[in-house]
């Protein structure tokens, strides 16, 4: 696999944002591309794999840390908000040679309702939402937030600890190896780890609150082909909820993952890019 190269974009004089761009291995200076935009409380590292397998497929892919995650800057003053996050998503497209699809997980799905819905201009040739829809069930939603907040004030003292409560959170079987945590967290001048993102990025569950009707008009904006790509066992986005979705939203596409919650990609990621690939190879040609 190429290995990707890392670089920061300046989206203004206060906020680089890091990134990780993987190219083709097929003519990558004519390959069409990907941004994938991760989960809140993810790094770009989310989507290592899936870039791998996009670059054997013919596909360039830009991913990027979020403000206030990992190795971008946190915001100036403490603020997060949705359309923070979705003009952030727009300045990554811009500096592209073409427009690109845009793979949003959670947090980074959202930005793209936003950033695509809102605007009168094409800025991205499809979108793929990955659980994640505008009335996402509010108790999974919450509970994200709570396991996010769990441990912020006090840490872990070992990466076997962070290792645990993984494992407990998501129901999968403990890493052998903890030392791939190592890039999700910050080790702190106390000596403990922490999680790489803002603590201040939590006060954003005001702004899903309150958003909802505002999402879902951006997203029967708009006009490029999308999918809803959904955890079966996903407690954010239920089976009613994605129904929900796909009626105010019907020219939506939409695939359901067996064995996966919320963390598709994580959960199955062979599976989840199969069914990214799949709906690329059918867009439309670019003329």
């Amino acid at each position: 696999m190429n290995q990707p190269l890392f670089f920061r974009h300046q989206v203004d004089e206060h906020m680089r944002l890091a990134c990780d761009e993987t190219r083709s291995i097929i003519s990558p200076d004519q390959a069409p591309w990907v941004v994938l935009s991760h989960g809140g409380g993810q790094t770009r590292h989310a989507w290592q794999d899936t870039a791998g397998a996009l670059a054997r497929e013919g596909w360039n892919s830009l991913a990027y840390d979020h403000r206030g995650h990992c190795e971008s800057s946190w915001s100036s003053d403490g603020v997060y908000t949705v359309p923070h996050f979705a003009q952030d998503q727009l300045s990554i497209a811009g500096r592209l040679p073409s427009k690109p699809v845009l793979v949003g997980a959670s947090l980074g799905g959202l930005s793209s309702l936003l950033a695509q819905g809102e605007s009168a201009l094409e800025h991205y040739r499809a979108i793929v939402l990955v659980d994640i829809t505008p009335q996402m069930d509010r108790k999974g939603a919450m509970d994200v937030l709570a396991f996010m907040e769990s441990s912020v004030a006090e840490g872990f003292e070992t990466l076997d600890e962070v290792a645990d409560v993984i494992s407990v959170y998501t129901g999968r079987s403990k890493r052998v190896n903890p030392e791939g945590l190592r890039k999700n967290l910050r080790l702190c001048d106390d000596g403990r780890y922490r999680w790489h993102w803002d603590p201040a990025f939590l006060n954003i569950r005001d702004d899903w609150e309150t958003s909802p009707e505002r999402l879902i008009k951006a997203a029967q904006n708009i006009d490029v082909p999308m999918m809803l790509v959904r955890g079966r066992e996903s407690d954010v986005v239920t089976l009613e909820v994605a129904e929900e979705f796909l009626q105010l939203v019907p020219n939506c596409e939409y695939v359901d993952i067996r064995d996966a919650g919320h963390m598709v990609a994580g959960d199955r990621n062979t599976v989840f890019t199969d069914a990214v690939v799949d709906f690329l190879k059918r867009l439309p040609a670019v003329s």
